[in-house]
């Protein structure tokens, strides 16, 4: 049946005025709300407001305007339906056979840091999910677009056809349960900020997990395998919205990317987002087996290969800065699996174009942000749910424990180390250097085993390094053996019940100790 009737009702105005103009073009009747049939009025499109055809006003300062008999009429009665056509008739109601419907921006409003509960709660978008689902449930005969990026599809099924394929209208209305599944979760646990203070309601700022967590994911893309390559995997981004962050990344060339590919990704991804200068970060079975600052991005891969260049065969690496060509033709020496980057140099791609397994990521604007969303894990019957580790050093919570204050130069390093430790799998020690690292242990069962196999790992002489430990020294063994590799200064959180005999040991060994008072646990 063709298309003869469309209601456009939307916040995000992107391309609909476009879209109504195609519309009217094949003598589609257009209903419209609000800013919307404004819009569309001053373009010239010819729009009739939904209020004349309920003819029922727009009410309660804009919240009742489509919630009418005539307007779910026209979305929910069966064509086909003998009964639903009689009644149809019988009250007239007339159809609608197209919707174009987007959301008030609840998600945004409510990240903001100062909230109204007003404004939390009239950004609740009531007439936009009705519609919505509405029309999503009536997919057989009715087509219902959320999203801008689909424009385009639409208007030439219906320039070639006058009506959309079932296909696409099953399509559309699959993703449309995914939008207001996701958006009703999202209100859900918005909601549960809101709080009493006598009879005046407050929101409280964001804090840790909520009552209830609601996820509605799609899939984005199929993955060439899981952790191994019996296993199936896939990439999945929020429904309803767009891809953002490492998801995004545009892969410019290469093949397929596996779950570990992405994992490892992630985790470069994440560690290189903590500098601000030029700063590379290799990484291996999601660990940094080399990273550094520097004044160039050339000189920072060169030291963050130089720490382990071994581990480095087959790693992935990230960068925080355009990849120019100098650094391309580096890189190009060694074998790896993966590059992401904010960029590259039109020469730096021709570069790496020679190597055409290499997969090359190209990170979205927003790329290097910080993950602030909940951390979620599996177990059996359930889900772990933890806040993102955002700490960072604050120069007034630094505490010198020993008789030695660290130079000038130890601080810097030990920062530089501190950042590195915070995405090591935890036991987790780091020796670093000139804003380099030298020497990395992960994920060992003692801590001491930890320095041990960053020793053991260390390419170059470890005289006069920074250390940096995710936790506690439990005991003063692995500060010795730190000492007698060459460290002279050394970061930790302290806590633990032998914190006296851990700072004597450095003090006798002539340390320089800083206490950070948090721990990065990385499991």
């Amino acid at each position: 049946m063709a298309v003869e009737r469309a209601l456009l009702s939307v916040f995000d105005k992107t391309g609909i005025v476009e879209f109504a103009g195609r519309l009217a073009a094949l003598k589609i009747e257009i209903l419209s709300t609000g800013g919307t049939a404004k819009l569309l009025r001053e373009a010239g499109v010819s729009v009739k407001d939904v209020s004349e055809f309920t003819n029922w006003p727009e009410m309660l300062g804009g919240r009742v305007k489509t919630l009418h008999p005539k307007v779910h009429g026209g979305l929910l009665y069966r064509r086909h339906n003998p009964d639903d056509l009689k009644q149809a008739k019988e009250h007239g109601i007339t159809p609608i056979d197209l919707v174009v419907v987007n959301l008030y921006p609840f998600e945004a409003t409510a990240a903001k840091e100062y909230l109204p509960p007003e404004e939390l709660i009239e950004n609740i978008d009531i007439g936009g999910p009705t519609m919505l689902r509405s029309a999503a449930k009536n997919f057989e005969s009715v087509t219902i677009v959320t999203d801008p990026a689909d424009y385009d599809r639409i208007a030439k099924e219906l320039e070639t056809k006058g009506d959309t394929s079932l296909s696409t209208r099953l399509d559309l209305a699959r993703k449309v349960f995914g939008l207001t599944s996701r958006y009703d979760g999202v209100i859900t646990m918005n909601l549960e900020r809101l709080t009493l203070q006598g009879e005046k309601l407050e929101v409280q700022q964001k804090g840790g997990p909520t009552e209830r967590v609601y996820l509605a994911l799609r899939r984005k893309q199929e993955l060439r395998y899981g952790e191994n390559p019996h296993q199936a995997a896939a990439l999945y981004i929020p429904a309803g919205h767009p891809a953002t962050g490492l998801a995004a990344a545009k892969q410019l060339q290469g093949k397929e990317l596996s779950y570990n590919n992405y994992v490892d990704l992630e985790a470069a991804r994440s560690l290189v987002a903590e500098f601000e200068g030029p700063a590379a970060v290799i990484i291996k079975h999601n660990n940094p087996c080399g990273a550094a600052e520097q004044a160039t991005l050339l000189d920072a891969y060169t030291k963050a290969l130089a720490s382990d260049p071994v581990s480095a065969f087959g790693g992935v690496l990230a960068f925080n800065h355009i990849v120019d060509a100098l650094t391309a033709e580096e890189v190009a020496k060694l074998f790896v699996e993966c590059i992401v980057a904010p960029g590259f140099a039109d020469r730096a791609q021709e570069i790496f174009a020679a190597k055409k397994n290499l997969r090359l990521l190209h990170l979205p604007q927003g790329g290097l942000d910080h993950d602030k969303e909940l951390q979620m894990k599996r177990i059996l019957g359930g889900m772990l749910i933890q806040q993102p580790d955002l700490g960072n050093l604050k120069d007034k919570e630094l505490k010198v424990v020993t008789k030695r204050e660290p130079t000038a130069g130890e601080l810097a390093d030990l920062r530089f180390a501190w950042k590195v430790c915070k995405h090591v799998k935890s036991n987790a020690i780091v020796f670093a250097k000139d804003r380099a690292t030298l020497g990395v242990g992960a994920g060992q069962m003692s801590r001491v085993d930890s320095v041990k196999i960053a020793v053991m790992k260390a390419q170059n002489s470890l005289q006069g390094t920074a250390v940096a430990s995710d936790a506690f020294f439990p005991f003063p063994d692995g500060v010795e053996e730190a000492a007698k590799a060459g460290a002279t200064a050394v970061i930790q959180p302290g806590g633990s019940v032998k914190d006296t005999e851990v700072i004597a040991t450095a003090d006798r060994l002539g340390l320089a100790m800083v206490f950070t008072n948090m721990r990065h646990f990385l499991h």
